[in-house]
Parts: C-alpha cells; sequence; structure tokens
C-alpha cells in the first residue's frame, strides 16, 4: 500500500502548489480563506479546506 496523502500542507506547500511566493502563501493562511492550525511555530492547512477553496476557481 501507498502513503496516505497528509491531511494538512505547510506554508510552504501551498506557496509551491499555487506558484507565489512564502509570504504571500501565508497572507492567505491569515486572511482566513482555509483552515488552519498553529503547533508551535508551525502552522498546518487543512487539505480539505485548501482544496475546496481552491476548487471554487475553476482553475
Amino acid at each position: 500500500m501507498g502513503h496516505a496523502q497528509p491531511h494538512a500542507y505547510t506554508g510552504e506547500e501551498i506557496a509551491t502548489i499555487l506558484h507565489i511566493g512564502r509570504s504571500s502563501a501565508y497572507t492567505l493562511v491569515k486572511k482566513g480563506y482555509f483552515k488552519s492550525v498553529r503547533i508551535g511555530t508551525a502552522i498546518r492547512i487543512s487539505r480539505k479546506s485548501f482544496d475546496e477553496w481552491l476548487d471554487q476557481f475553476d482553475l
């Protein structure tokens, strides 16, 4: 069996997915476009809420 998809993205991962800079990715997180959780200094973004947010743009 392969690895399951992780339930969360890092800020760097959403920056890569969207082809934007890290600071722009973290601005989206701060604006609350998708669900995220802070664990210590790390931020993790809900894969489900991010994917749903991205899907609305029909890219």
